[in-house]
């Protein structure tokens, strides 16, 4: 596969460059196995629907034919179990959990990584990833399986790492 650049330009980065080196969707790291694509993360709804309203030119169209999306504002009742899950960027950027290469968080690292893109910040986002499986243990202790009221708004934090908690 020829690497393909991807020219970033939005309200966060300007003129930021990478390659993706990989086919889509194919090739990841034999420790990071998520249950959710992007498309479907944005179709269920995650982040409130705020998180992807200005930088769609980046990714494929068809992530964005029923993405449950609010250009507007947050609005927690687009996320699939209707509740706020999220932290706001300032605590994860305090937390020093954004890298300079995807300053909207891990979510945008997983896009371009599942678009191909591999960084040398793959590692620490696949061990922040796998780190998530402890909320997916306790879903999986205080919930009877597939009991999608028990613990939303846990349900909805694993859910924004790419862990299908309607299969808990």
């Amino acid at each position: 596969m020829k690497p393909k650049t991807v020219v970033v330009h939005d309200k966060m980065q300007r003129n930021y460059r990478y390659k993706l080196t990989e086919p889509a969707g194919r090739n990841f790291d034999p420790e990071f196995t998520p249950a959710l694509t992007p498309k479907e993360m944005l179709e269920m709804g995650v982040f409130g629907g705020k998180y992807m309203t200005d930088c769609k030119k980046e990714f494929p169209k068809s992530w964005f034919t029923h993405a449950r999306l609010s250009p507007e504002g947050k609005d927690p009742e687009l996320n699939f179990f209707g509740v706020d899950a999220s932290k706001p960027l300032s605590y994860w950027k305090r937390k020093g959990w954004v890298h300079e290469d995807d300053p909207r968080g891990w979510f945008q690292w997983y896009c371009r990584y599942y678009m191909g893109r591999r960084s040398m910040d793959d590692e620490r986002q696949i061990k922040r990833w796998r780190a998530i499986r402890r909320h997916v243990a306790q879903i999986q202790a205080a919930c009877p399986k597939r009991a999608l009221d028990c613990r939303p708004r846990q349900r909805q934090a694993v859910l924004h790492w790419a862990y299908d908690s309607r299969r808990i």
